[in-house]
């Protein structure tokens, strides 16, 4: 595995894991209170467990954004354990609470690990705004630290911008950027690009791409354009789609995944901007629906801000 990959137990920053998971607490902390403020008067109000304890619990459930039918798996779990008398009080509720969670996230628990084929292209796509490109230029970061030989392409040629922030973290992280001018064909660039990878035998090819909305059917066609392209040199290619979700769309995230899905086979899922939402709770209902793992989650602007996915660590910040 990666080192920085490894550093996101335990960070150059951080020297601990309590020290880590003060730093998610803080970085999660509009979320947290969407939980914490429902469960703590529940806490402290209630002595005995019924029909208004799950009530209540479910209305906070709800409000931080993990949906309906997440909240219902984990509502009906602890009914049943109430039943079996495994819950005798709200103590007991709050660990059953945190097992539950714990167990919904594992299932898109899985470190990431880079494809074995040179040069790795890894596909980046998203919404408009989602962050790829910021998110694509912290893992040229690491990728760069860990002795990786690192190459970008801006595929991203609907916005100038894009171009000219790509070009920018290839600077900052002395790694060759592919671009061509705005409004070039993004399937061209990337062709390019990673023709040049491998000629050059570089380890990782990470492509941008334009943001669009997955309901855009024509762009849409653009990005499997890309893939038949690329496929072209590399029938394997590109070895992972990572889709960029903004966790602070909330539900709606959940459609755009499914839909990216649908249409290019998205491999894994980044989840940026839970600092910054009270809808962290998404992750939740991504993981309850989907058979996609999570690899990575942004809870800042720092590029040690994108962390690996770890639901133990995640739900512990939530209901600490």
């Amino acid at each position: 595995m990666l080192d920085f990959l490894k550093r996101g137990k335990t960070s150059s920053n951080d020297t601990s894991k309590s020290g880590v998971l003060t730093r998610f607490k803080e970085r999660l902390s509009r979320t947290r209170e969407a939980f914490s403020e429902g469960l703590s008067s529940l806490w402290l109000g209630k002595k005995t467990l019924d029909a208004e304890t799950f009530e209540a619990l479910e209305e906070c459930l709800l409000a931080a954004d993990v949906g309906m039918d997440s909240t219902e798996a984990i509502i009906g779990d602890l009914e049943k354990r109430l039943k079996r008398k495994e819950l005798a009080d709200m103590e007991a509720l709050r660990k059953a609470l945190h097992q539950d969670l714990t167990a919904l996230l594992s299932s898109c628990q899985k470190p990431f690990a880079l494809p074995e084929q040179t040069p790795a292209l890894l596909l980046m796509v998203g919404v408009n705004g989602a962050g790829k490109t910021t998110t694509l230029g912290k893992l040229a970061k690491h990728f760069k630290e860990d002795g990786k030989s690192v190459m970008l392409a801006a595929g991203d040629t609907f916005r100038a911008a894009a171009i000219e922030q790509l070009k920018v973290w290839g600077e900052r992280n002395e790694v060759p950027v592919v671009a061509q001018h705005s409004g070039a064909d993004s399937a061209s660039v990337i062709f390019d690009a990673f023709q040049a990878a491998k000629a050059r035998g570089v380890d990782v090819l990470l492509a941008d791409t334009a943001g669009r909305l997955h309901t855009q059917d024509q762009l849409m066609e653009e990005l499997k354009k890309v893939v038949r392209v690329i496929k072209k040199i590399d029938e394997s290619a590109p070895h992972e789609i990572l889709l960029v979700l903004d966790a602070s769309v909330g539900q709606n995230a959940l459609n755009q995944a499914r839909s990216f899905h649908e249409d290019l086979g998205v491999s894994g899922l980044i989840v940026t901007k839970l600092d910054g939402t009270a809808k962290g709770g998404i992750v939740f209902n991504l993981a309850k629906s989907l058979s996609l793992p999570i690899y990575f989650i942004g809870i800042g602007e720092g590029s040690d801000d994108l962390r690996p996915f770890d639901p133990d660590m995640f739900v512990e910040a939530l209901l600490s």
